[in-house]
């Protein structure tokens, strides 16, 4: 049980959940009381719903498994609507029958029972991550029928009871027929965008940052691109105020051994231009077994804590991650978190993230380890307070 610290500077355990003993968390959000937690899928669960109106004790209040042959590792909550995707699972073997793949979404006129409304059909191996900040479009990553990886796709919940596609972008190469034209070896895949105003900034794996014009969300158009040689990237999170894109690649191999998997900052006033990398963790987690390297960014959503000054991440084996970016250029990191290795691992691996707007950080584990909830030390919240709205 993740319930104390290897290693911590600015954080302590406030509480944890095993998740009903299906450890194998995925993407978290709160959302006022209640949070949403979506599944890996290795143990069956779907999607957990936790009250946390007592931030000490989090209580399952509801937990549902994923279909046969798929996952649902993902959810996103905004306009009194939950969306969870609909993928193949296992990635890597053919599946043993039918693939659930779209989008699942649900009504929360009670959000510890939302009521599914509309399931939106993306045939092929179905959708990996969806961005759904309210209002009338949500967009995501999708493998539909015809096309070789995952590609951009746009829905249009003007009727969330009858979701439309609105709009999609691929890289030439990526549909059936057409030639790739990036290098052998390298894998060319949306993974999701997130936007300021007119400008959608996506993560495209071996392709780095792509950037597309959405001022027509129906016609999406390229605008720009940046890459560092291959990467698997992840999260773009733009900081409008400061003209930054801060790029996380994400881990996909076990260590030892393991490519160098890093958080980048983005100069986006002109030419994209990479002007800085996080430091390392210290330790020696490169050393270790299973996962080590970056993963996900809390995103500044609408609703929780917003900050374009300090980045917190997942890291896998290294924990949680927390940088000061005040100066671009030379970003340090101010604070961290590493948990014991959840039973049966031989490391955690902190997996995503959500920091509510009352500073508390909500942190996931990929295997077994569930959930854990920090709060910042006295000298972090008010940190915390003083680079933004916490």
């Amino acid at each position: 049980m993740a319930c104390a610290a290897t290693s911590s500077k600015g954080f302590t355990v406030l509480a944890h959940s095993d998740l009903g003993g299906r450890g194998d968390g995925m993407q978290v959000v709160r959302h006022g009381p209640v949070v949403y937690v979506g599944h890996t899928g290795t143990t069956g669960a779907g999607t957990t719903i936790l009250d946390v109106s007592d931030e000490r004790c989090p209580r399952l209040v509801a937990q549902w498994p994923a279909p046969p042959n798929s996952h649902t590792h993902k959810v996103q909550v905004a306009d009194g609507l939950l969306l969870v995707n609909h993928e193949k699972f296992p990635y890597r073997k053919p599946p043993a029958g039918p693939v659930s793949a779209g989008v699942a979404i649900y009504r929360l006129d009670d959000p510890a029972a939302p009521e599914q409304i509309a399931f939106w059909e993306s045939g092929g191996l179905g959708v990996h991550r969806i961005v759904w900040t309210g209002g009338r479009y949500a967009h995501m990553s999708a493998t539909p029928p015809g096309f070789r990886d995952r590609i951009w796709l746009v829905l249009d919940l003007a009727d969330p009871a009858h979701p439309v596609e609105a709009g999609r972008w691929w890289w030439p190469g990526q549909a059936e027929g057409e030639r790739p034209d990036w290098p052998a070896g390298q894998r060319y895949a949306a993974h999701h965008a997130l936007l300021d105003g007119d400008r959608a900034y996506l993560g495209f794996d071996d392709a780095g940052l792509v950037v597309l014009d959405v001022a027509d969300m129906a016609r999406p158009r390229f605008v720009d691109r940046l890459d560092w040689g291959g990467g698997a990237t992840h999260t773009c999170l733009p900081l409008p105020g400061r003209e930054l894109v801060v790029a996380a690649d994400e881990q996909q191999h076990d260590g030892p051994g393991a490519p160098e998997r890093t958080i980048r900052l983005i100069d986006v006033a002109g030419d994209p231009t990479v002007i800085a990398k996080v430091p390392a963790p210290v330790g020696d987690f490169a050393d270790l077994p299973m996962r080590f390297g970056a993963h996900n960014l809390h995103e500044n959503r609408a609703g929780s804590y917003r900050s374009e000054q300090l980045i917190f991440a997942t890291y896998f084996s290294a924990g949680l991650r927390v940088y000061d970016i005040a100066d671009a250029e030379a970003p340090v990191e101010i604070g961290h978190w590493v948990g014991p290795a959840p039973a049966g691992q031989s490391v955690p691996q902190s997996n995503d993230l959500w920091v509510d707007e009352g500073g508390l950080v909500w942190v996931t584990d990929r295997i077994g380890g569930g959930l854990t909830v920090l709060q910042p030390e006295p000298w972090m919240r008010k940190r915390m307070e003083e680079a933004g709205t916490a």
